[in-house]
């Protein structure tokens, strides 16, 4: 957990207070962005970052930790994210966005959600990053990101990311709609999510761009 106030720290630290989970906390000193490329953080699986400072501070410590640990999930919190905000941390590769009003309730559920591979974000702005993500047409996941599916698979993922039903997959396939339903299964869980849109989001995150 990182974050320039103690008291943010001690308070997400306590609502953490769980039987199997290990938290580390640590307060950060200046947001410049010089400090954070310097600052040694501690290994963690997962990352609560205190995002309400300035842009350049979270992207140098998101660089810092990801340059370190390249597996790591990020959750980031502050007051409230607008859609810029929101939009900009996933482009960073946030799992969670939380606000602290949320925290006091969520927190842990966002943690293991994130922990498993999964994304914490609220509906409203997941499902305007998707779109945004397919307007762009930025949806295309490299050679080595899907060379663990098999070739219908593949085939599946590929419409998948280009927003089709299981219907419309299948006629394009000319395979059953029962089938269809049995690869989407197949692909959510290869990558760790549970939706359509998280898988969207993964492939933006860690496709090319």
């Amino acid at each position: 957990m990182l974050s320039e106030h103690a008291l943010a720290l001690a308070e997400f630290q306590r609502l953490l207070a769980k039987p199997g989970v290990s938290v580390l906390s640590q307060k950060l000193g200046s947001p410049a962005p010089t400090y954070i490329q310097q600052l040694r953080v501690p290994r963690a699986k997962v990352y609560v970052i205190d995002a309400h400072g300035p842009r350049p501070a979270t992207e140098a410590l998101v660089a810092a930790i990801h340059k370190r640990y390249k597996q790591a999930y990020l959750l980031f919190v502050r007051e409230n994210f607008d859609r810029k905000q929101a939009f900009s941390l996933l482009r960073l590769g946030a799992k969670g966005l939380l606000s602290y009003a949320d925290t006091k309730h969520q927190l842990a559920r966002a943690l293991q959600a994130v922990a498993r591979g999964g994304f914490w974000v609220p509906r409203e702005l997941l499902s305007s990053f998707v779109d945004s993500v397919l307007r762009s047409g930025r949806r295309r996941p490299g050679s080595n990101w899907s060379a663990q599916l098999s070739a219908r698979e593949t085939q599946v993922l590929d419409e998948l990311l280009g927003n089709m039903s299981n219907k419309e997959i299948a006629a394009k396939l000319k395979i059953s709609e029962r089938t269809v339903k049995f690869h989407v299964s197949n692909v959510l869980s290869k990558f760790g999510v549970g939706r359509r849109a998280d898988l969207i989001v993964l492939c933006h995150q860690q496709g090319p761009q």
